[in-house]
């Protein structure tokens, strides 16, 4: 039976059924019974599952959180551990969140701790059982939270942070440096730690996993929603990158235009060569590059495309690895690259080899 359900919170009761129904599946098992009990000072309830396995008796001892990023579990797990160690050394613990990612479900195994989320993703082993379910979708909640910390706002923070990815940062020199509100800055500073991105030093908050926050945003990554434009231009070889590299240059004149994509990788780090070229400006930087490079407008047989991103952040933080040669950000033309198809995605890994590797 399930005790003290009219106290439980609705995510608590849900953690329970998810449970029993997990439970129930197995042949060998029998359950006695799930109650709960509070195990922390935050009165947070918890539920112990009493089970029959093959006429033995046997406890799981479960920690319910309604946080599973990284931080939160962590904390979970060493609760779980401190109780079953000093109460339980029998039982089995078990962590359950409404949704646990692969960095936790790893983090749960090399703790020796059981897994469960409402999602139905299940690993929970002892004595002759072993239960294991995957499914293979994210919630939409999960989804969202994760995309909000690559919108532009939050992008031109973790951009800064990419840059020095071994600097520890104050957030008011986060902020200085991205551009962005202190509240703004608070927010991604929290996402990181959630997720074990970053950490925070007595000097700051400095970044603890930076490839595998690029290897969250590539996987969500879609291009910057803007206006795409077709252009012929009958320039070619040596005579494109001169008159590109006058338009692109500060002296120019107001407006503002780099090399994206494939044209950046080319400067930045060179692997294969395109017919294609490509380009982020605002107004003033596409009239420029119309007039530098004699652009014709095209529908088809098209040789440039220009990219009118409504992120203007994309062009200011740009890098110049040559007098003129204004290119998008390396971590942006990764990100723009691997998603540009195979080739796209073999620039990109080069890329990232070349600019983006950091010691783990």
């Amino acid at each position: 039976m399930l005790k003290n359900t009219d106290s439980m919170k609705n995510s608590d009761a849900r953690a329970a059924k998810a449970l029993r129904g997990l439970l129930e599946k197995i042949p060998i098992l029998r359950v006695q019974g799930i109650d709960s009990e509070a195990m922390s000072d935050n009165g947070e309830p918890n539920l112990i599952a009493r089970l029959i396995v093959d006429g033995r008796s046997h406890q799981l001892i479960c920690k319910y959180s309604a946080n599973g990023q990284p931080r939160h579990a962590r904390s979970a797990l060493l609760e779980l551990g401190s109780y079953v160690a000093h109460r339980a050394p029998q039982a089995t613990p078990v962590f359950i969140a409404p949704y646990i990612s692969p960095a936790v479900k790893q983090l749960c195994e090399e703790k020796g701790v059981g897994y469960l989320d409402l999602e139905g993703n299940a690993r929970i082993a002892f004595g002759g059982v072993f239960i294991e379910r995957l499914v293979d979708h994210k919630p939409v909640s999960q989804q969202r939270e994760l995309k909000s910390l690559f919108r532009p706002k939050s992008a031109q923070v973790l951009r800064a942070m990419l840059r020095e990815p071994n600097r520890a940062w104050r957030v008011t020199e986060l902020s200085e440096a991205s551009g962005v509100s202190l509240g703004h800055v608070s927010n991604v500073r929290t996402g990181l730690m959630d997720r074990e991105w970053a950490r925070a030093s007595d000097d700051g908050l400095v970044l603890s996993q930076p490839a595998a926050l690029l290897d969250a945003w590539r996987d969500s990554y879609t291009a910057p929603p803007g206006e795409r434009l077709r252009f012929y231009t009958p320039l070619h070889g040596a005579a494109l990158e001169e008159a590109a590299r006058s338009a692109l240059c500060a002296d120019s004149g107001p407006g503002r235009a780099a090399f994206a994509s494939f044209s950046a990788a080319q400067w930045l780090s060179p692997y294969a060569r395109t017919g294609m070229h490509y380009f982020f400006a605002d107004d003033e930087g596409l009239r420029k590059l119309q007039v530098a490079l004699k652009l014709a407008p095209t529908t088809k047989g098209e040789n440039v495309v220009i990219t009118l991103p409504k992120d203007l952040g994309l062009l200011v933080d740009t890098v110049e690895p040559a007098p003129g040669a204004v290119c998008t950000n390396p971590v942006q033309t990764y990100l723009d690259l691997a998603i540009a198809g195979e080739r796209g995605a073999e620039a990109a890994d080069h890329l990232r080899q070349e600019k983006l590797s950091w010691p783990k």
